[in-house]
């Protein structure tokens, strides 16, 4: 429990010797669905002063780019579920307007598969993860955009990507099997056992096709789903030797209390959730390998995941038979310090399982529950989860995260009890460096945190990064777009002679400790 003098202490042990695993690049990934003004006003806004030739904000573009993201999933998302690939590809002028049943929008079009191939090469190479329509569609759409995307030439829809301006194939690897498809709110909605089915059918057929493809199969949507464990254990079952990964997908918010206050220490200690929920998956995973006695390996795609205030206004669809808005301000939640917290305390969360975890996705990049933000004709702004996850991308990309040796207090909640109040990670660089990520989940107390560094481990500089706000609830704005930056903790000390690094952890809290 925390000390009586107002402070908690905790110590994490680094020890070079136990090592949990390399950090897969594929772990700062984000998400682009065609939600919203994510693509439409986001990242795609012919006539801007900052747009380019091709219609992309270039201001967003160099955003994404000090965001450090890797893949990039695309178009969805509920939103795939009923998507006609086919609609975004040749002359604009021919593309057809379409009513999108999952955020009860009118699609436009204008931004398709070949848009965002050229935008991912113009926003530093990042890959492309594409998710196909398993909700209305199944095999022979999959097949036909596998062919159009990958295969060189020769064949009917090779050609046509050609014709249409991509002369080289796209050579996608990573591939959605639909989206949330155990969700009754998806289009095609299906039961686990016809799901399993229809993804194990379609697996086949693209490996037939490309047999370098890697398969993500849908997973539960929440930890909380009534189906849980039953689908993945049914999906798998049909599935395994078929696919590479598996899906989790999780979002986190204040539960609203009786007496109308937010459960705030719950939501500090969201990380303890996704923790569990990984675990699980990871117990099923297992489990089925052993049942089925395969040699093969499934990993998980964590593709999406973020804070998420679903039930505020912001997040409401629109209604009505005549009112089908073209990109309409959806989801765009306004993030304080202490969402900035829970965040980079999940990002810790997917460091400390990257042995499970061998990808994951931010969702989403732009304007919706976004990193970035930006005004139709005006500027784009870095929101305040924008920094746990860009410093985390620069500091732990290459690395080998260590077992995390963590003693600390406690603190109490109502929906997971006593939780520790320091989550923390440590991740070895390639170049010999020691960069710790660790998260004060406490309210009210602040952590008189120590490192342990590594035997023989000479340290020679140190810095300190942290995010943290008397108020809580500040954020950045139109109006205010700094107002929640990283600050140098000015508390660290390195002790050469003993390897030890000291610091205070400000309650609500988030830091990066790197040492070289």
């Amino acid at each position: 429990m925390a000390q009586p003098n107002g402070t908690n202490k905790a110590c994490l042990v680094v020890d070079n010797d136990f090592q949990v695993a390399p950090v897969s690049d594929r772990l700062f990934g984000s998400f682009v669905e065609h939600l919203g003004r994510c693509v439409y006003g986001g990242i795609y806004e012919p006539g801007h002063p900052e747009a380019d030739e091709d219609g992309f904000r270039k201001d967003v573009i160099a955003l994404v780019q000090e965001l450090g993201t890797t893949t990039i999933r695309y178009p969805g998302g509920n939103f795939v579920s009923g998507y006609r690939w086919e609609d975004g590809i040749g002359p604009k002028e021919s593309r057809p307007r379409r009513l999108d049943l999952a955020w009860h929008s009118t699609e436009t079009n204008q931004f398709g598969l070949h848009e965002m191939a050229k935008w991912l090469q113009k926003a530093g190479g990042n890959e492309l993860m594409e998710a196909i329509n398993l909700g209305t569609r199944g095999l022979e759409e999959a097949l036909d955009l596998l062919e159009y995307s990958n295969i060189p030439s020769g064949t009917k829809l090779s050609d046509e990507r050609r014709a249409n301006g991509a002369e080289q194939p796209f050579d996608i690897k990573m591939w959605c099997l639909g989206n949330e498809m155990d969700g009754p709110w998806q289009t095609g909605h299906k039961s686990a056992e016809d799901y399993g089915t229809l993804a194990a059918s379609v697996a086949r057929g693209m490996r037939s096709l490309d047999p370098s493809v890697e398969l993500v199969v849908c997973g539960s949507s929440g930890h909380d789903m009534d189906t849980f464990g039953h689908w993945e254990e049914t999906v798998l079952e049909k599935t395994y030797d078929l696919v590479d990964f598996v899906s989790c997908h999780a979002y986190y918010h204040p539960e609203l209390q009786s007496d109308g206050s937010r459960d705030m220490a719950s939501f500090m200690a969201s990380g303890v959730d996704m923790d569990g929920f990984i675990k699980d998956v990871a117990a099923a995973i297992d489990a089925t390998k052993a049942r089925l006695k395969s040699q093969h390996d499934v990993y998980i795609s964590f593709d999406e995941w973020n804070v998420w205030y679903q039930e505020e206004e912001p997040s409401k669809n629109p209604e009505g038979i005549g009112n089908w808005p073209v990109a309409p301000r959806l989801l765009e939640d306004v993030y304080t310090a202490a969402d900035a917290v829970v965040f980079g305390d999940l990002m810790i969360t997917l460091l400390r399982n990257a042995d499970r975890v061998h990808a994951a996705s931010l969702a989403q990049l732009v304007n919706v529950i976004a990193p970035i933000m930006t005004e139709p004709g005006g500027p784009a702004w870095r929101q305040t989860t924008f920094y746990p996850f860009a410093l985390t991308a620069k500091l732990a990309k290459g690395g080998t995260v260590l077992e995390p040796k963590l003693s600390t207090g406690t603190f109490d909640t109502p929906q997971y009890g006593e939780v520790p109040a320091v989550n923390s990670v440590a991740v070895r660089g390639a170049d010999g460096s020691v960069t710790v990520f660790a998260a004060n989940r406490s309210l009210d107390t602040s952590s008189d945190f120590e490192i342990e560094l590594p035997k023989g481990f000479a340290g020679q500089t140190i810095e300190a990064q942290t995010l943290h706000e008397d108020d809580i609830f500040a954020c950045n704005t139109l109006e205010e777009r700094n107002r929640v930056t990283l600050h140098p903790n000015d508390t660290v000390a390195l002790d050469a002679a003993t390897g030890t690094v000291r610091m205070t952890l400000p309650p609500v809290s988030w830091t990066a400790i790197s040492v070289k």
